[in-house]
């Protein structure tokens, strides 16, 4: 009964084709008369928007003009979106940008590339980012802006037993938001402190005793002025994660004043963060170029350019490697926050989704690669100042020995290569081995206040995409219909305002290290693999073809189904269980500061540490598993029967697309019948051919 049903709404379907095309071409006709009489249609956002005039392969001049230029402007005839939209493709591709291109570009980037073999890290860098790293962002681009709805709303339209893979996102993004603000508080601070007469990490501050006598603090001494301001004055480190001590309202202070900064970008929703990204995804850039320019000026930039690209083949040989290239793409990316599939959500239904995955994917790694250039530039000219002074002090050494044989001193050992070694990662870099940099440059406070704002506009932006995928999912499921949508995201920045306070106090750093290290690594991974999973063997490969050809004009080649259908979801499983086994080799802990010593030490996870790990990672993964499992046994916890905008026969009529017949290749490598099913395990359903909602 069911095929005879479908065989008669075909067959009526193709009765109705001849009246169909009389309707379409009066609406044309009237339509052009229109814009004739007017002059011009109005620029509102969408899919008629002449900012997104559509440039793919197949598109077409005639029928669908706008503005007398010649080129083709989509006007769908099936009705306009009411989604809310981006003001232009320079919008959406700036605030992509900014997104996708964060810290770990800066401060991740440079220190793996140097520390897993030099120029040789590039191979396995590239290497995942085309099996892993692109595929995966261009199939997240291409089915929020097929599906038209958050993280949430899309994987239940892509089936309702997948809803729990939008809630795993979700919930993802709103743990890592709450730490995330904090770096930008840590910065905002830096940048504050950058404006006094001297720099107070410059130099060792003094402790004063009762007599009215003072000495240099010890604990500054035993370690460095970058490492005591950023340990003791700005952290107000405890001994470990056990003892809080003392609450800091300095950094307090600061989160609070982040969460408002996000929440002012954030009010309209993409209409007011669509505007700051225009400053927060290019100050970044400008400032690195600043930067690069005093950078190669600098004496000992040649050694630190050597000793970041020089390869070392035999590390290829090294799983870790290739380990740490494939996780530093597939977070630099920001894949499985969400935060892509919102923001492609806003995009008009015929924009070119592949040209954007491609740009923005190459943009972010060539960021990374010219991040890397200047850190170590500069890295190699704080390491040849230190090497220049131990040998001056070496030679003075060696003469008073030839003075007095005798006397009991130690010869410095002077080693400019462990000194190019002694970079970091993270805060570390950021925060102590680039201030001591800085504390040497002429004008010292200018190039901090430079730096410290680049920091805090790499950051902002990349919140910004974060929380939008938490806000969006909650819109698109109609939790709250009757709250607008800047008081929903007031009342989120609130929430994660309130919680992210955990993080100042003294063992607040500690609790940090433990959010960023377990929050969204494991999570992400898992949910990047069920997003594979859910589009090759769910949703369909030729499906998904079939609306990435309508949308763009060009179907996908069979290199990126390949990766959707096999590699990706490999290489996903493969980084998840690489890194299971590495921490059950090598154990995990955190890193405590000692301030007897001036140094840190590793410590180990406390049974309760131990337990928030795992409620961060299962109270985001499980979501999984649970809708559907609830799904199986009639209960539904993800409730959007609303169908997607889509006018798949304009789109069609629009690029010119004919059905697309099977191939031998595709039916061999996936299992894709003439019928459109496919599969083995997992057989798909044909696509409606007449969808067009």
């Amino acid at each position: 009964m069911a095929n005879t049903a479908h065989l008669v709404r075909r067959q009526s379907s193709q009765n109705l084709n001849p009246q169909r095309s009389l309707d379409r071409l009066e609406m044309k006709e009237l339509r052009g008369r229109l814009v004739v009489e007017n002059g011009a249609s109005s620029a509102g956002y969408g899919a008629t928007n002449v900012a997104f005039d559509d440039s793919s392969p197949g598109a077409k001049t005639g029928a669908k003009l706008g503005s007398g230029e010649g080129k083709a402007v989509f006007r769908p005839e099936a009705g306009e979106d009411e989604r809310e939209s981006w003001d232009s493709k320079l919008t959406f591709l700036l605030a992509t940008v900014g997104y996708a291109v964060g810290l770990g570009n800066v401060w991740r980037f440079p220190y793996l590339a140097q520390k897993n073999g030099g120029g040789a890290f590039l191979i396995p860098y590239f290497v995942m980012l085309a099996i892993e790293g692109i595929p995966i962002f261009y199939l997240e681009l291409a089915i929020g802006q097929r599906l038209r709805k958050g993280a949430i709303g899309v994987w239940n339209q892509v089936s309702p037993f997948l809803g729990g893979i939008g809630i795993s996102s979700a919930v993802v993004s709103f743990n890592v938001a709450l730490y995330y603000n904090t770096i930008i508080a840590w910065c905002l601070f830096y940048f504050v402190q950058s404006f006094q007469a001297e720099l107070p990490w410059s130099r060792c501050p003094n402790r004063y005793w009762d007599n009215g006598s003072y000495t240099e603090e010890p604990e500054c001494k035993v370690s460095s002025p970058t490492q005591y301001f950023w340990y003791r004055s700005t952290l107000m480190v405890s001994e470990d994660i056990n003892s809080p001590e003392q609450f800091n309202w300095k950094i307090a202070l600061a989160l609070l004043v982040a969460w408002v900064l996000v929440y002012m970008c954030m009010i309209k929703g993409i209409a007011s963060s669509g505007k700051v990204v225009y400053v927060t995804a290019t100050f970044p850039y400008i400032v690195l170029i600043i930067f690069f320019f005093r950078g190669v000026t600098l004496k000992g930039m040649g050694d630190g350019l050597r000793h970041l690209f020089t390869p070392k083949w035999w590390t290829l040989a090294d799983p870790v490697v290739w380990l740490e290239a494939g996780t530093q793409i597939f977070f630099s990316l920001g894949l499985a926050f969400g935060g892509l599939i919102a923001f492609s959500s806003y995009n008009p239904v015929n924009n070119n989704c592949y040209r954007d995955a491609i740009m923005v994917s190459l943009t972010n790694c060539f960021t990374s690669m010219f991040a890397g250039i200047v850190v170590f530039s500069i890295i190699g000219f704080k390491a040849t100042m230190i090497h220049e002074r131990c040998l001056a002090d070496r030679n003075s050494t060696l003469l008073a020995l030839q003075a007095d044989p005798t006397a009991n001193l130690t010869v410095p050992e002077c080693d400019l290569e462990k000194e190019l070694d002694k970079s970091a990662s993270g805060t570390g870099l950021a925060f102590i081995i680039f201030t001591e940099a800085i504390n040497q440059f002429p004008g010292a406070q200018f190039w901090s206040i430079l730096f410290f704002l680049m920091l805090f506009t790499l950051g902002i932006d990349s919140q910004f995409g974060t929380l939008e995928g938490v806000v969006t999912s909650i819109v698109d499921m109609k939790l709250f219909p009757n709250l607008r949508k800047e008081l929903l995201t007031g009342g989120i920045c609130l929430t994660c305002c309130l919680l992210s306070m955990c993080f100042a106090h003294g063992a607040g750093s500690y609790v940090f290290v433990l959010f960023d290290n377990f929050s969204g690594n494991f999570p992400l991974l898992i949910i990047a693999f069920f997003e594979c999973i859910g589009v090759s063997y769910v949703y369909g490969l030729k499906r998904f073809a079939d609306d990435i050809e309508l949308m763009t004009g060009r179907r996908p080649g069979l290199y990126w189904l390949v990766c959707w259908k096999y590699l990706s979801p490999l290489a996903m499983l493969s980084i998840l269980v690489a890194s299971f086994v590495e921490i059950a080799v090598d154990g995990s802990g955190y890193s405590a500061w000692v301030a007897a010593r001036g140094d840190t030490e590793r410590h180990a996870w406390p049974v309760w540490a131990l337990v928030l790990i795992a409620v961060l990672v299962l109270m985001s993964v499980l979501w999984i598993p649970v809708v559907a499992i609830a799904r199986a046994f009639g209960y539904v916890i993800v409730d959007d029967n609303d169908q997607a905008w889509f006018p798949a026969d304009d789109l069609r009529d629009f690029h010119g697309i004919v059905p697309h017949s099977v191939t031998a290749a595709e039916k061999v490598l996936f299992c894709i019948h003439e019928d459109g099913s496919e599969g083995l395990c997992c057989p798909t359903g044909a696509p409606d051919e007449d969808e067009d909602t």
